[in-house]
């Protein structure tokens, strides 16, 4: 059991101190988490939407948030991992949960833990449950961290759960193909509940998984469908239909399959939480999300992306072809060495001009040598400028670039992170 004679004071150094206490950054199973969570005496009395998926978690958890905020109810949200502020990680009534409510959840399950070593993710699980059980909540939305089956999260049985697409990533985690990660993301439904899919070609794990437990299962282009026409959309599930939808205010056609999944989601859960045309209309409007499709500046444009797999960086890349420029595009580089650099790599690099690149530093990070000899095989034509840091990639980017030009910032959520805090704050995002 790690001392903690003196317990802290700060934000900061409860962070520092529930990063040291399990050995594993990640480790797989609910047997740690569901022992302090009883320990804690947690009963939830709100009702909860789980969100799991490769990609488009964090896309979907703020389309659910802001239309049950614009539909007047108390909501909580609680996704990972954050960009500048662990507080970005609990959102409570639309707004970071305080310093001062983290530190005292914190202090909570320190307490109940007892010898019980908790990973960093499941130990902030559990603080934001803390801090939602505490509030008169009547919606909470919960982002896995990683896969399902096993997540911290999963510890919640949801009313709801959406998986919002099936790739490859977190692979010596998850299995090595669509029907091993299918598999574990399918643990978040339960049975007799809606078990929400936005992936058009589910593997066939996560059927049969549904099937065998008597979820709700309700598929995307089978079930419920969407059709995007002339800047607008509509939206069908059955009986239900919504027509002449405003885009989503999150760049990407595929927005529109998680927007579907959402609405799904919300139409389940109807009985208990009505919500109104009009909600939902302002709630697609105003959806702001830090760091996917970010749009910061112009002449030179920056865009921020936290892509960092290939599944990603290729909606990344639609997204650029979508955009009208008539300048190079320069791409500001950093990923973490276990991801495939390479595949990331061949999804935009057709699109990009020339290469920053720079290492991460932290232990996962890669170098920008692997970066650049990832960059050498896929497109051996391609300038690549090592850098000693992001930063320093950033604003050699920035000297290179001409008024008509974009910088795109990418790579990893560290990436993002190290250039945000080079630029001016964006109202639309915070």
């Amino acid at each position: 059991m790690t001392d903690l004679s003196t317990p802290p004071d700060t934000l900061q150094g409860w962070l520092q101190y529930i990063e040291a206490l399990h050995p594993k950054s990640i480790a797989m199973g609910l047997e740690r988490v569901q022992a302090v969570k009883d320990r804690l005496d947690l009963h939830p009395g709100f009702t909860v939407i789980t969100v799991a998926g490769t990609n488009g978690k964090g896309s979907t958890c703020a389309m659910l948030e802001q239309i049950y905020l614009q539909a007047g109810y108390r909501v909580g949200c609680y996704t990972s991992p954050h960009i500048l502020r662990y507080n970005e990680r609990v959102r409570i009534l639309g707004s970071e949960a305080s310093d001062a409510d983290l530190c005292a959840a914190f202090a909570r399950v320190e307490e109940a833990r007892g010898d019980t070593a908790l990973t960093y993710f499941e130990f902030g699980t559990l603080a934001a449950l803390c801090c939602f059980c505490e509030q008169a909540l009547d919606v909470v939305i919960l982002e896995v961290g990683l896969g399902g089956r096993l997540d911290a999260v999963n510890v919640i049985d949801a009313d709801a759960a959406i998986i919002t697409s099936i790739d490859l990533d977190h692979m010596d985690y998850l299995g090595d193909n669509r029907e091993s990660i299918g598999f574990e993301k399918a643990g978040v439904y339960r049975a007799g509940r809606p078990a929400i899919c936005a992936d058009a070609s589910p593997p066939e794990t996560l059927l049969s998984h549904a099937k065998s437990i008597h979820a709700e299962l309700l598929c995307i282009q089978r079930d419920f469908h969407c059709l995007h026409e002339s800047g607008r959309w509509h939206y069908q599930w059955a009986d239900f239909i919504l027509q002449d939808l405003p885009l989503p205010a999150l760049s990407g056609d595929f927005q529109l399959f998680n927007a579907s999944a959402v609405l799904t989601a919300i139409h389940s859960l109807h009985a208990r939480l009505p919500v109104s045309e009009q909600a939902i209309h302002a709630g697609l409007q105003q959806v702001r999300l830090a760091g996917r499709f970010d749009i910061r500046q112009s002449a030179p444009s920056v865009v921020l992306d936290v892509a960092h797999n290939p599944h990603a960086a290729a909606a990344l890349a639609a997204n650029l072809n979508a955009q009208t420029n008539s300048g190079r595009t320069l791409a500001v580089f950093a990923m973490l060495a276990d991801k495939d650099i390479r595949g990331v790599v061949e999804a935009v690099h057709t699109g990009v001009h020339a290469w920053y690149v720079a290492d991460i530093p932290q232990i996962r990070g890669a170098k920008a040598a692997q970066l650049q000899a990832a960059i050498a095989e896929v497109a051996p034509k391609a300038p690549v400028h090592p850098c000693p840091t992001v930063a320093d990639a950033y604003r050699q980017a920035c000297i290179d670039a001409g008024e008509n030009d974009r910088i795109i910032v990418f790579g990893s959520f560290f990436t993002v992170a190290d250039v945000m805090q080079l630029l001016p704050a964006s109202p639309d995002n915070h």
